[in-house]
């Protein structure tokens, strides 16, 4: 099975993804959706498209089968979930089924890599010298709390 960018290549083009900038979600609106697909709708409608096409396109799904996943006739394709949460920017319908399952979404994190761990712990330790700093400068004009 040939991957979407070997086919791409064979065609003479390559596949260009829009894809948005990640959004933080209120997890009150996702656990609000009563079911996958509407969690699946609201992940695309905080995309911000303005056209279904932009997004059935986009993740290489027939418009008549685009349809009757609207309508509820037929299942979105779990393969494309990843691709859709990309694509949108969010992941909606990830909270919608970590919440189902019964898990709590608030504790829900990305994984970090070595250098992002890196760069928190130095952001961390930036800012506990500027609360020293600011300590000592309030010492120096006699600004002590007491």
């Amino acid at each position: 099975m040939k991957s979407n960018l070997l086919h791409a290549l064979d065609a003479g083009q390559l596949s260009l993804r829009l894809a948005r900038a990640d959004q933080r979600v209120d997890p009150a609106l996702v656990i609000a959706q009563p079911t996958l697909l509407a969690s699946i709708k609201l992940c695309i409608s905080l995309g911000g498209f303005e056209a279904d096409k932009q997004v059935y396109s986009a993740l290489d799904i027939d418009a008549s089968h685009w349809t009757r996943i609207h309508r509820g006739e037929a299942h979105f394709p779990v393969d494309k979930l990843t691709a859709l949460m990309d694509l949108c920017g969010n992941e909606s319908p990830l909270i919608w089924l970590t919440h189902s399952r019964g898990y709590d979404v608030t504790s829900l994190r990305k994984r970090e890599s070595e250098t992002e761990r890196v760069l928190r712990e130095v952001h961390e330790a930036l800012e506990a010298e500027r609360v020293k700093n600011r300590v000592l400068i309030e010492a120096l004009h006699g600004k002590v709390n007491a």
